[in-house]
Parts: C-alpha cells; structure tokens; sequence
C-alpha cells in the first residue's frame, strides 16, 4: 500500500469513496476535481493505493488543510473492501506529516457522535473531545470535534 498525493486521474475512484463512505455528506465531484487538480488553497488530497491483481486501485483518501498553525482533517475514508488492512491509519500518519510540514502543531477532525468505531479509532490515536457541535450533519446529527497535538508545542 502507498499513500500518495491525489491526481487528477484519481477523480473517479475519490468521487465514488466520497459517495459511498460519506453518502448525504459526500462532498460535490466539482470540488473533488478542483482539489486532485491541487486547485484548493492550503489543502492536500491524499490517497492510499493498494495493489490488486488487476493492479494498483485507490481503496482511501484524506483531505487535510493546513492554515497557520492548525490543520484540519476534513475528509477521510477507505472502501468497505479493504478496512481493517491498515489504510486509515496510513492516511493518518500521511495528514499528521503532511500537518507537520505545513507548520501545524494541532490537528482537528469532526466525527459524528454515532460513529462508535471512528470515535474509537480516533481515541486510539491521541485525539481528544474539545467541543460538539449540534445538528451539524444533514441528517441533524451531533458533530464530536477531536483534537490532538502533531507539532513541538503540541497542544
């Protein structure tokens, strides 16, 4: 597996982990294509490569933006065909850096308060509650926002 920075031949398979992963919540493919072609200011786009038989194929991708000196991970998420092999936490590890190099200390993410194996996920990984935000989804749902240090002055 190869996390990588996303390319515009990338833009079907990052719509369809959009669509399928985050369903209501998808972002529009219009902003997608303007973030693979690198036109999203202070944003990276990512993706985790995995080799099948038929080749390489995108099974994850991540959005991370980084602005002074916080970053947010806006987006991530893997196909239903290859959680559990390790993809996520690479894309993690690759924002975390990816923060890191931009001059970010802090990280920040929103998940939805009933998205168990995400918030499990995230606590694994340092991350922090430090605010919610309701009716923050489509569906009215509960946005949990998470934190954790990725800098020197981690806080």
């Amino acid at each position: 597996m190869t996390v990588r920075a996303a390319r515009a031949d990338d833009l079907v398979a990052v719509v369809s982990l959009e669509q399928d992963n985050l369903g209501r919540d998808a972002w529009p493919p219009g902003l997608l294509e303007e973030g693979v072609h690198g036109r999203v200011p202070f944003a990276s786009y990512l993706v985790a490569e995995v080799e099948t038989v038929d080749g390489p194929v995108v099974a994850g991708h991540a959005v991370v933006s980084v602005v002074a000196d916080i970053a947010e991970l806006q987006r991530i998420s893997v196909d239903a065909e290859h959680r559990r092999a390790g993809l996520a936490t690479a894309l993690l590890d690759a924002v975390v850096a990816t923060a890191r190099t931009g001059g970010a200390d802090r990280l920040l993410l929103e998940v939805r308060e009933d998205n168990a194996g995400a918030l499990s996920f995230y606590a694994a990984r340092d991350f922090v509650e430090v605010d919610r935000r309701p009716r923050y989804y489509r569906d009215g749902a509960t946005a949990v926002v998470l934190r954790r240090g990725v800098g020197p002055r981690c806080g």
